[in-house]
């Protein structure tokens, strides 16, 4: 997980287009913006709502633009922004990026130029990963992307010390999960799977077998079952969502957003967005969230 920018919201519209927050129809629940370059970020999305189930959320899958994993950075950046100013636009009072690579893109950049706002990142989950392994061996499965950016570089580097890494890069297995979601690629998600587990090594509690697998990507949760019948049930599987929800809800304690007044007479709501088709959205969201809501398209 990566800390959040710290400071206050700052009051009003910040540019971009689309409804302003008073003109939503759920009224003044605290607003949370949350994205992703697909439908991975609902994993993320799902550990925020059981956490902080009194607010409100708009999620927004960059689908029509995705994969960022395969993507060169400069993309990742302008499609992070992009997603980002229009969010801020709603008037939210803190933004998840709930992908690693854009978090490895651009997480700096939109901290600089909204001090003002909690920006809550993710980071593949090394550091947890270490403190659980006990064969000294940690097997990452990211995006190609994520693995080589400067800011996992310099994670890896800091750790390299305490354990020994496997980072798998998994090419082509986020788009795959995306099209699961319809009931499409399936053999092609177990496949891929099986690849890149095969890849890495023994799985195990031995001595040389990895013992601990960081789900690098927050499409990657949602194929657990999988890769757990890959590597066993004595491994341990680490991802991001929990930690990011409980780690929100400490911002947002820490910031003016506490003082807000939030209405008891309903639960948080949730609106769903896409840059791509919004039945996948739809389809993924009654799937792994167990919820029933109509997405809305984004020209952005």
């Amino acid at each position: 997980m990566e800390p959040a920018s710290p400071g206050h919201r700052r009051s009003g519209p910040l540019g971009g287009q689309g409804a302003t927050r008073s003109e939503q129809p759920w009224g003044h629940h605290i607003l949370i913006g949350v994205f992703d370059s697909g439908i991975g970020g609902l994993s993320v999305l799902k550990a925020l709502r059981q956490t902080l189930p009194q607010h409100d959320f708009t999620y927004v899958a960059d689908s029509g633009h995705a994969p960022y994993g395969e993507r060169d950075e400069a993309y990742v950046l302008a499609r992070t922004r992009a997603v980002s100013d229009w969010l801020i636009a709603q008037e939210i009072e803190a933004l998840v990026i709930a992908c690693n690579t854009a978090t490895a893109a651009a997480v700096h950049l939109l901290r600089a130029a909204h001090p003002g706002l909690p920006i809550i990142g993710l980071e593949p989950a090394l550091k947890p990963a270490v403190s659980l392994t006990k064969t000294g061996r940690v097997g990452v499965m990211a995006t190609r992307s994520t693995l080589a950016s400067a800011k996992f570089r310099a994670l890896h580097a800091s750790l390299e010390q305490s354990a020994d890494f496997t980072l798998q890069p998994c090419d082509g297995l986020a788009g795959a999960i995306e099209r699961s979601a319809a009931g499409e690629a399936r053999a092609e998600v177990k496949a891929l799977c099986a690849q890149y587990i095969t890849r890495m090594g023994p799985f195990g509690n031995a001595p040389g077998e990895i013992d601990t697998l960081v789900l690098g990507c927050t499409h990657y949760p949602f194929v657990a079952g999988d890769i757990r019948q890959l590597v066993g049930d004595g491994v341990q599987l680490v991802d991001t969502g929990e930690a990011v929800a409980r780690h929100t809800a400490r911002i947002l304690a820490e910031t003016a957003v506490k003082n807000a007044v939030v209405p008891a007479s309903r639960p948080g709501a949730v609106a769903l967005l896409t840059t791509g088709d919004p039945a996948l959205l739809e389809q993924a969201a009654a799937k792994w969230l167990e919820i029933s809501a109509t997405a809305g398209h984004l020209s952005i």
